[in-house]
């Protein structure tokens, strides 16, 4: 079973899934060093991550069959992908930011849910830096071309 439940929220069993850590070919051990973990949460294992979370106030929410809460952050990009590309497509691109964890969780919630291949090809870009930092119009580090 890769899902279980604790206090509304869904986590998913990262050791469970057996080719967990091939995109950012690292191993379970060295995953572990680098994973986070709330005080208030109460997961099985640090590397577990949220499919779904329990409601907060202020925050959007919807009825599900474990109460009010939202989708946890990788499942929103399977969703999408596999509503508008399949169950299995041929090309996911994203940062090299985005290696680990987010597309490491991406492949297996998609996998386990469906038994097959979730993509074929990665393709990832570096960044674009300004003055030796990432450039990121949501901390407002960047510059328009008209600029």
């Amino acid at each position: 079973n890769f899902a279980y439940e604790k206090k509304g929220d869904v986590y998913f069993r990262v050791r469970k899934f057996p080719n967990y850590g091939r995109l950012s070919k690292k191993s379970i051990d060295e995953l572990i060093s680098g994973a986070r973990i709330a005080p208030a949460e109460s997961k099985e294992d640090p590397l577990d991550f949220a499919l779904w979370k329990a409601a907060k106030p202020d925050e959007p929410s919807w009825l599900s069959p474990w109460g009010k809460g939202r989708p946890g952050w990788h499942i929103e990009c399977s969703a999408m992908s596999m509503h508008y590309l399949g169950e299995s497509f041929d090309i996911h691109t994203g940062g090299e930011d985005l290696i680990f964890p987010h597309h490491e969780n991406e492949i297996a919630q998609s996998v386990a849910a469906t038994g097959k291949e979730y993509v074929r090809y990665w393709m990832h870009n570096g960044w674009v830096t300004l003055g030796g930092e990432k450039m990121a119009k949501s901390t407002g580090h960047y510059f328009l071309i008209e600029d």
